[in-house]
């Protein structure tokens, strides 16, 4: 069983940065490919960013392109999210997931097995 915990959501302003974070425990870290999704209000969960098992290969959504990177620290059983120049549409519920399809870039929610509670981050314009 895995556990992921998110933090660093929080109110920002557009333009601003803001990193989130992943800690993960009860599993062994390096065997899973990670994934952020975000939920916006009235919307469906959808999927932003993944990262392979050694942080090697990523995959983005077009949309965060540019403008967020996501990286990991095996030795630290944590994965990141750096949000730079936000925009009010990023205003969401951001999720992380763990997938045991580690040597993949999984983009379906279907393909991740554990998902944290989620953070909260808030862009105003």
């Amino acid at each position: 069983q895995v556990q992921l915990v998110e933090s660093g959501g929080g109110l920002v302003q557009a333009g601003d940065s803001r990193r989130l974070s992943c800690a993960a425990s009860g599993g062994t870290f390096s065997r899973y490919a990670m994934g952020w999704f975000r939920q916006a209000p009235g919307k469906e969960r959808e999927f932003v960013v993944t990262i392979n098992w050694n942080g090697g290969r990523t995959y983005y959504a077009d949309f965060v392109k540019g403008r967020f990177t996501i990286s990991r620290d095996n030795a630290k059983n944590t994965v990141y999210l750096q949000m730079n120049t936000l925009k009010p549409e990023d205003t969401a519920v951001y999720f992380c997931a763990s997938s045991g399809l580690f040597y993949t870039l999984p983009r379906r929610e279907n393909e991740y097995d554990y998902w944290g509670q989620g953070t909260q981050v808030t862009v105003s314009s």
